[in-house]
């Protein structure tokens, strides 16, 4: 809509002299998005982007939309045909108009999440799940449903939990064909490392271009995740490249990740990532074309438009120094053409699932280059969004350096003390652990709708017509079971009784959500999860200096058991985290704790003991 109707004169004049145009960014401002999301969603019976609502001069809609095509078609009056109806029923019903949008927020505010089940998800509800996921896979391609197809993080984390809980041999078939399928598709980028945003047919041979800082973020975690579960080479291989991806290609100045590479350069999309054969003999030469050309299904007519295609790698190359150095050629060659537009901007929300990812990923890999990434980005949210609106209040967003003046939604708390939490059990910092349960608190407190949830935004913040409080995940966890999730692991850590149980009361919706609709509930199924597991606590005492404490903490960050907690100190009384609490050493050695609900096995400093009780 923005090039066929809103850059077009006649259009905009039209708008200029009868509206009052508002473009709402929803990266700065999701609050305003969720309202007139559900606003649309509740007048339509569906939702998306592009979204045109159509409000009073109090902000009350009347009338919402998605896409208007520039001339009428199948069925859809066209923009300008829209505006001008629009227009008249203004001059002429004004009244009519203005009860409308009175009567459209009171019921809208009348709604609530509702959930006959009080109770947590149970193992049964899981396993539903899974049953309900299964009908709706697509066993010859991989995901869920038709054509777009948007990668499920949060789902496949659940089926990678869920087989590492129950040995679920279905889940770990639907993730891991998922999972393979994006890994060898056009989504994902081949020579650079790293996810697009979404498939727009259903084999994942053709991606929307544009690059988001959460889908790599919660990718690089579930491949991570997927590798530690099976060890997989594929998985290998998409957690360096992905990881250096976010490292080379977002990382800004100050610190933090940026949150997206647009889709468009050279005027149209994704010039800067597709291939004709004609490039690839050029650069290559006749023999080494030809094997690329076969290698990643680059046709004579093209898998895109215009006789270019997507790269695909849909097996391992035969010759792998011979695609090492081709990928490299090709790489450097891409790297002169004109770069799609980089959105710096810090979101806080996005940044904690990359600490999360990058801290986790960074210690199973041994890789301390990623853990200090994740370190940078969370100084960066300490040191630049918190404090504007209070000292433990988050800024949703800062670019270079300078925090934005719109406050944090749930969504940033919930993600932001995740990434802390898994920093903290990465690095042992107890400082990120100290930041995580301050935020925690005041999201418990600001963000608590009184009963067993929570609003979407701060009840402090600039007032919307309405308070908006939504469940589902979207592309991205929902901020609800985000926070739920991080009270989990904070209680693990901390032994914080009432926040566990604030967790339970959150997570009760999911236990119907999982029968009926588990695909907008992966990240509250994964919540679940883990405090079905207990979770599982671990805490490793042992010198800083000593070889056999890296081995337990190696060892611990093994566990695939959904919600595991690790901590691990030198030998102390006085820990600020209750884990870590009256564990003393067993002859002096490193001693491993392995616990559930405070309630732990027999400590060893025996490294196979050890193992063999993880693995028990």
């Amino acid at each position: 809509m923005a090039h066929e109707s809103f850059e077009d004169v006649n259009v905009a004049n039209f708008l200029n002299e009868n509206f009052i145009s508002i473009k709402v960014d929803r990266e700065e401002r999701p609050d305003i998005d969720t309202v007139y999301m559900n606003v649309t969603t509740a007048l339509t019976g569906r939702g998306g982007w592009p979204m045109s609502v159509f409000l009073d001069s109090d902000g009350k809609p009347f009338y919402a939309g998605t896409y208007f095509p520039p001339r009428s078609a199948h069925g859809l009056p066209s923009f300008t045909e829209l505006l001008e109806a629009i227009r008249t029923a203004w001059l002429s019903n004004r009244e009519e108009i203005l009860k409308s949008g009175s009567n459209i927020i009171s019921t809208l505010n009348a709604k609530s999440i509702q959930s006959s089940s009080t109770a947590i998800p149970s193992a049964m509800d899981l396993h539903d799940a899974v049953g309900t996921l299964g009908r709706l896979f697509d066993h010859r391609n991989g995901g869920f449903g038709n054509a777009p197809k948007f990668p499920p993080s949060m789902i496949l984390e659940f089926l990678l939990n869920e087989y590492a809980r129950t040995r679920d041999i279905e889940a770990l078939s639907m993730a891991e064909k998922t999972l393979t399928a994006m890994a060898r598709g056009g989504i994902y980028d081949q020579l650079g490392g790293g996810f697009a945003r979404y498939s727009v047919d259903a084999s994942w041979i053709v991606p929307h271009f544009e690059k988001m800082l959460y889908d790599n973020a919660l990718l690089l975690r579930v491949y991570a995740h997927w590798w530690r579960l099976t060890g997989s080479e594929l998985a290998r291989r998409v957690v360096s490249e992905t990881a250096d991806f976010m490292i080379r290609e977002l990382l800004t100045p100050e610190g933090g990740f940026a949150s997206a590479i647009d889709a468009d350069s050279e005027g149209r999309e994704g010039a800067f990532y597709a291939w004709n054969q004609e490039t690839l003999f050029e650069l290559l030469g006749v023999d080494d074309g030809a094997w690329a050309s076969a290698l990643l299904n680059v046709t004579p007519a093209g898998t895109f438009e215009d006789g270019f295609s997507t790269l695909q790698l849909l097996r391992d190359p035969g010759d792998h120094d011979r695609w090492e150095r081709i990928k490299g050629v090709l790489f450097d060659s891409r790297s002169q053409r004109p770069r799609p537009h980089l959105d710096d901007k810090n979101v806080a929300a996005w940044n904690g699932m990359a600490i999360a990812a990058l801290a986790e990923a960074g210690v199973l890999f041994d890789q301390p280059t990623w853990v200090m990434a994740a370190e940078s980005a969370a100084e960066l949210v300490a040191n630049v969004h918190l404090g504007p609106h209070g000292s433990n209040r988050i800024n949703r967003t800062s670019r270079n350096g300078v925090a934005g003046s719109n406050w944090g939604v749930l969504d940033d708390y919930g993600s932001v003390a995740e990434g802390l939490l898994a920093l903290y059990q990465a690095t042992g910092n107890v400082r990120w652990f100290d930041l995580a349960g301050s935020l925690l608190e005041c999201a418990v407190t600001q963000f608590s709708d009184g009963a067993n949830g929570f609003f979407y935004t701060d009840r402090d913040a600039p007032a919307l017509v309405q308070r908006p409080k939504t469940v589902y995940d979207n592309a991205e966890p929902s901020g609800w079971f985000a926070l739920a999730k991080a009270l989990v692991t904070y209680s693990a850590l901390s032994g914080n009784g009432e926040y566990r149980k604030i967790a339970e009361n959150a997570l009760t919706p999911v236990s119907e959500m999982a029968k009926t609709s588990p695909m907008g509930v992966g990240w509250g199924l994964a919540a679940a999860q883990a405090l079905l597991c207990g979770p599982v606590q671990i805490a490793i005492m042992g010198h800083e200096d000593d070889a056999q404490r890296r081995q337990f903490i190696g060892a611990a960050w093994q566990s695939s058991m959904p919600g595991t907690v690790i901590a691990f100190a030198k030998p102390t009384l006085d820990s600020p985290v209750d884990l870590l609490k009256d564990r003393p050493l067993l002859e002096e050695k490193t001693t491993a704790y392995l616990c559930r609900g405070f309630v732990c096995d027999q400590p060893t400093n025996d490294l196979d003991k050890f193992r063999d009780q993880l693995n028990s």
